[in-house]
């Protein structure tokens, strides 16, 4: 057996242990801040179209509250946000220009500087130089290998540039990067800003006491991103839908042929114990009946719907299928609570998006209260209009994930004690 009662109970307990660790951390209002320098891990990592023009602002959007506190208390803010993944050199493409033009929008009062580079002389220059309510937005620090080797010598030249940290990036939280992680060896007071805080709150919400009947929908490509969750949740979810790509390899796991669909092979003997065992712990699993398929994703020659016993070798699944869609509808409409990360089909071809369209529109016309766990799952939202219908949406799906498994997050662990 891969879970027993013991690891059950070690697992809720590390969970509630990382929520004993965010109350007991200080926040933006512990901060003694008035004047002050202040470094600001944001995560504005947001999606850009060919011509490196923003699409969709809401990370930026949603840091502006504990930016507007800042300016409140005179501060001078120094910004740090990577953009995309260069990989420790410069891109050109994956430079934070069209971010800072956005700040420039949204702070047209105040004195909006982009430094050339993450650290440097140039820009303890430019630091030295910022007056109070000054906005400094650095360079992508991914640009540097250090970041994300967290390296101590990047760390503390990063942190040399101000006095107080504070953390807004939870999409980020759980890596030990240098920006999100390492620089808190070398800045005394450090807390954590108000979108952080709504995150953490609202993931407490759904782990800590669920509503229930609890159900959480897993979809997106990769089993591996969600087997620990899943491990996690049988116990604790009454219900657990699969879908998306990763639905493949628990139907082969059941013995069915999944044409040319994606699958883990690694991960096959894990996902049959757990289908075995989750009844043991009165965790319900649900994958799907039907399913839409095709022969490729992108100029496909025909699109149809099979039940999952009928699925060819020239296959390829990319959606739920309708019959699949009413039954997931039947165990959502009895929920009182949802986490859902990871879209149930190719949502982003308009022919695959049905399953995830359909079952996000239910649960907003029933308003059943659920929160989104950022990533692809907020993409699609925001793609059909649901944003500002759905209990809540997260920054964060990978964050979201670690937090939903028990994981301590690095980025807040490594934050001021409240007194």
């Amino acid at each position: 057996m891969l879970i027993s009662e013991a690891q059950k109970n070690g697992s809720k307990k590390k969970y509630f242990e990382n929520i004993l660790l965010f109350r007991k951390k200080k926040s933006i209002t512990d901060l003694d801040l008035r004047n002050k320098r202040v470094l600001v891990r944001v995560d504005f990592n947001v999606p850009l179209d060919k011509h490196g023009r923003i699409t969709d602002d809401r990370r930026i959007r949603f840091t502006l509250p504990t930016l507007h506190y800042l300016l409140n208390e005179n501060c001078k803010i120094i910004l740090v946000s990577h953009l995309g993944r260069p990989e420790g050199k410069v891109e050109d493409s994956l430079r934070l220009t069209p971010i800072y033009k956005r700040l420039k929008e949204y702070f047209p009062l105040n004195n909006i500087l982009k430094a050339e580079e993450c650290i440097g002389k140039k820009v303890k220059q430019m630091v030295k130089n910022l007056k109070p309510r000054d906005i400094l937005l650095l360079e992508n620090p991914r640009f540097y290998p250090e970041e994300k080797e967290n390296d101590p010598e990047f760390s503390k030249e990063l942190a040399s540039l101000a006095e107080i940290y504070v953390t807004e990036a939870f999409a980020t939280a759980h890596r030990k990067h240098a920006s999100t992680y390492g620089v808190c060896n070398y800045i005394d007071e450090k807390g954590y800003g108000f979108l952080m805080e709504k995150e953490l709150k609202f993931m407490s919400i759904i782990m800590e006491k669920p509503k229930r009947p609890y159900t959480v929908i897993l979809g997106g490509k990769k089993v591996s991103d969600k087997l620990d969750v899943i491990k996690y949740l049988i116990g604790i979810a009454d219900n657990i839908i699969i879908g998306g790509g990763m639905a493949y390899t628990f139907l082969l796991a059941k013995g069915y042929r999944i044409g040319k669909s994606i699958r883990d092979l690694s991960k096959l003997d894990e996902v049959r114990d757990y289908l075995e065992e989750s009844p043991n712990f009165k965790t319900n699993i649900y994958l799907p009946r039907d399913v839409v398929v095709c022969d490729e994703y992108l100029y496909p020659k025909f699109v149809k719907v099979v039940p999952i016993t009928n699925i060819e070798e020239k296959h390829v699944g990319v959606d739920i299928g309708p019959e699949t869609i009413e039954e997931f509808k039947k165990i959502l409409d009895k929920s009182k609570q949802v986490a859902w990360n990871g879209p149930l089909g190719v949502f982003e071809n308009k022919q695959f998006e049905n399953g995830t369209k359909e079952i996000a529109r239910f649960l907003i016309e029933k308003k059943i209260f659920t929160i989104i766990g950022g990533g692809d799952s907020a993409a699609a939202f925001e793609k059909f209009g649901f944003q500002d219908e759905v209990s809540f949406i997260s920054t964060g799906g990978g964050a979201s994930l670690y937090m939903m498994q028990g994981t301590v997050l690095p980025a807040i662990e490594c934050l001021s004690d409240k007194e």
